[in-house]
């Protein structure tokens, strides 16, 4: 495949196509898995759907999937004097070290938050919401603890304060549905815009491929012999960034917690390689687990959970000192059992782009994405210059795109 000789040399502007507002899936198909399926396999383009799964993918191979669960992260309060205040949780502050434990905090929690109508609301004034609810009388208070650069950390209050986070955002919240739907949420979201696997609480957006997926097509796939496992990157808000510099070495790549298990790893290691991605925030756990051994290897000392892999470095000082995958792999499954730890809790800011050498796919099943978006470019990282041909198919015969939109089966050039 083409890469560029500098990966932080990339055009964005070479990663661009128009797409018409008409293709964008501004709600789900009836059917999650009558959802359409591009398969792209060695410059070759078919089509079918997604309850076809099973017939795409050889037996033995093993499937990864993401299994955060979106939070309401969008709250609105109202002034006394009328005005609204709408608070967009991003994350947790980071004197909290995971987002589990920021999520199951009882009585008080501080959030780093985008807030709409920010200039309307002055520092000192608190914010207060009451609804009745399942627990009873509940009551949620917001206060401005600090202005950061592009975001404030807000403090959160309320009672009951046997309530957790994660409770008060299900009772208090709505679901984040992306902006480029153009539409408000409505009660349908909170079921569709979410996997039927999604377990851990923490994305302020869904990992969308896994949308499409059905019990009926874990069961085919099942059948066939192709396993699952599971691994947890919470998605941020970042992931929808759009990039607005002329070169990617100029693009800030969000950061974002991953949380994957020692059974996770075993089974990784066992699968030789013969897995598939399932979505995009897959992909870049995998990938950063590997990037983990390697950091492993040549920082012993460190902990695991010190071990962040930073926006570029997998291009510059890593990239030097690449092992086998099952190597890295069984580094990380021993210093967990030196450390006595049975999951890995780390920050990942990876950004994969053409040039990068993937290691640990052999392909990607994920939907159609933003013109000039880090997303994009992750897939062109997979199969160089033909991400053209695929989306100009995708155009071309009626599929539909972005989050509830159609999806493909890419299997790598590299690979």
């Amino acid at each position: 495949m083409t890469t560029s000789p500098n990966p932080r040399e990339i055009a964005i502007a070479d990663f661009n196509y128009t797409l018409p507002d008409d293709r964008i899936a501004a709600f789900p198909l009836a059917d999650r898995d009558a959802s359409k399926l591009l398969v792209y396999e060695k410059g070759q383009i078919s089509q079918g759907q997604y309850r076809q799964m099973a017939n795409y993918i050889p037996g033995n191979y093993l499937l990864v999937f993401n299994k955060t669960k979106v939070v309401e992260a969008r709250l609105f309060f109202t002034k006394p004097t009328g005005a609204t205040i709408e608070i967009f949780c991003l994350e947790p502050h980071p004197s909290y070290t995971d987002i589990t434990t920021a999520m199951g905090k009882s009585g008080s929690v501080l959030w780093n938050c985008l807030v709409g109508g920010a200039t309307k609301w002055t520092t000192g004034l608190v914010l207060e919401k009451n609804i009745v609810s399942k627990y009873g009388q509940l009551t949620l208070k917001a206060a401005i603890e600090s202005r950061n650069t592009d975001t404030f950390t807000i403090r959160f209050e309320w009672m009951p304060i046997r309530l957790s986070f994660a409770e008060i955002l299900h009772e208090f919240g709505v679901i984040p549905i992306p902006p480029y739907l153009n539409r408000s949420t409505e009660i349908t979201d909170a079921e569709r815009y979410q996997t039927i696997y999604a377990q851990q609480e923490g994305s302020v957006a869904a990992p969308t491929a896994g949308l499409h997926f059905t019990r009926r097509v874990f069961e085919d796939v099942h059948k066939k012999n192709i396993t699952t496992a599971f691994v947890t990157l919470h998605v941020g808000a970042g992931t929808f960034k759009p990039v607005k510099v002329l070169q990617i070495a100029d693009h800030d790549m969000h950061a974002e917690y991953i949380d994957v298990d020692l059974n996770t790893i075993m089974e990784l290691k066992a699968a030789n390689g013969r897995i598939i991605a399932v979505g995009t925030t897959s992909l870049r756990t995998l990938e950063s687990l590997y990037w983990m051994g390697v950091k492993a290897a040549l920082y012993p000392h460190n902990k695991l959970g010190e071990l962040e892999i930073r926006q570029w470095e997998v291009y510059d000082e890593l990239q030097t000192h690449s092992i086998p995958v099952n190597d890295a792999l069984q580094i990380l499954l021993d210093r967990m059992e030196t450390e006595s730890i049975s999951r890995i809790l780390c920050k990942t800011q990876i950004m994969i782009v053409p040039g990068y050498p993937v290691k640990m796919v052999k392909g990607l099943i994920t939907n159609f994405h933003q013109p000039k978006s880090t997303l994009l470019l992750l897939v062109a990282a997979l199969i160089g210059p033909d991400w053209k041909k695929i989306y100009q198919y995708a155009l071309d015969n009626d599929f539909r795109f972005l989050s509830y939109g159609d999806g493909s089966l890419i299997w790598c050039h590299q690979a």
